[in-house]
Parts: C-alpha cells; sequence; structure tokens
C-alpha cells in the first residue's frame, strides 16, 4: 500500500508546485500558491487566487493593523498560517455600508458601535466576519489568511502574475 506524506506550507517555506497535465491541454487548468501571493504582496492586499461567479478566495499577507473594514454580506476568514487576531465592532448605523456595496470596504476610523469581541486564530481556525459588522486584523508576525468573500473595489486581479499554466 502506498504511503502519502502531507507536507503544510507555510509563509517562510513553501513549494511553489505545478500542474501535472495528463493527456491534456495546460492551457484549460490555472494554478496558483497562496503562500507564493502573500510572500509577494504587501500587507492586507487582497489579491483573487480562486473566482465563482461574484465570490472570490482571497490571499492576504497580514502583518501589523489592517484597516478597519466593513461589509454588508458575512465573510469568512481561514488562517492558513501563524496567528492573527480579529477584532469586531457592531457598527452605528450611520457606518453601515452604502446599500448594494460588495466585498468589504474601508471604515475609515474605529467604530463608535459597541466591541462585539475578538478571536485570536491560528493555522486551520476559521472566524466568521458577520455582515453588518467592522472588523479589524492584527498579527505580529507575517501570516496568512484565506478570505472568502464577494467581488469588490479592492479586489485585485493579478492572474498574469500569480498563475501557472503548464
Amino acid at each position: 500500500m502506498p504511503t502519502y506524506v502531507t507536507r503544510f506550507g507555510s509563509l517562510d517555506q513553501y513549494e511553489k508546485g505545478g500542474v501535472e497535465i495528463i493527456d491534456d491541454d495546460p492551457k484549460r487548468y490555472t494554478f496558483s500558491n497562496i503562500f507564493d501571493v502573500a510572500a509577494h504582496s504587501r500587507p492586507y492586499e487582497k489579491v483573487a487566487v480562486g473566482k465563482n461567479r461574484q465570490y472570490v478566495l482571497e490571499a492576504i499577507r497580514a502583518e501589523g493593523d489592517s484597516d478597519w473594514r466593513r461589509t454588508a454580506h458575512d465573510e469568512f476568514a481561514l488562517v492558513m498560517d501563524g496567528e492573527v487576531e480579529v477584532i469586531l465592532h457592531r457598527l452605528s448605523p450611520d457606518e453601515e455600508p452604502p446599500e448594494g456595496t460588495q466585498g468589504s470596504i474601508q471604515l475609515g476610523h474605529e467604530p463608535a458601535g459597541p466591541r462585539m469581541g475578538r478571536v485570536v486564530a491560528r493555522r486551520g481556525h476559521m472566524t466568521l466576519l458577520p455582515a453588518h459588522a467592522a472588523y479589524r486584523f492584527r498579527a505580529e508576525k507575517p501570516a496568512v489568511l484565506l478570505l472568502q468573500t464577494i467581488e469588490g473595489a479592492d479586489t485585485l486581479y493579478r492572474w498574469g502574475e500569480i498563475c501557472q499554466t503548464h
């Protein structure tokens, strides 16, 4: 019976990887590595690494404090490497995202609403970022987040730079 070994990547140690095409056209496939994307990103850039209709997965390099963000829909943050603190506040009525806003947007100041709490998440932990709340990420050391969200104005597309097609 074959033996399989699972190797977890990290921001400090990962293999870029590749795609093995078996009897097919490599142009039908793409591959990107979230650790490689995060290693080449500025803190808290939201770089799309997957897309399905309006939904995106964004690779985020967490380092230091992020800006306060708000969203009209739930988002989910999965810590892929390191440790990230998530601070949550309720929004006051005048801080709500404008009608029809997609994705998260910067709030521009500390939220006026009451603090909801905080989560300290490590590799493999997923945190709900609830709709109509504000959140801020904090990471003492560089970490990697995978954010499930809806495509928004701050979603960056770098397919030509991050995808390997052969």
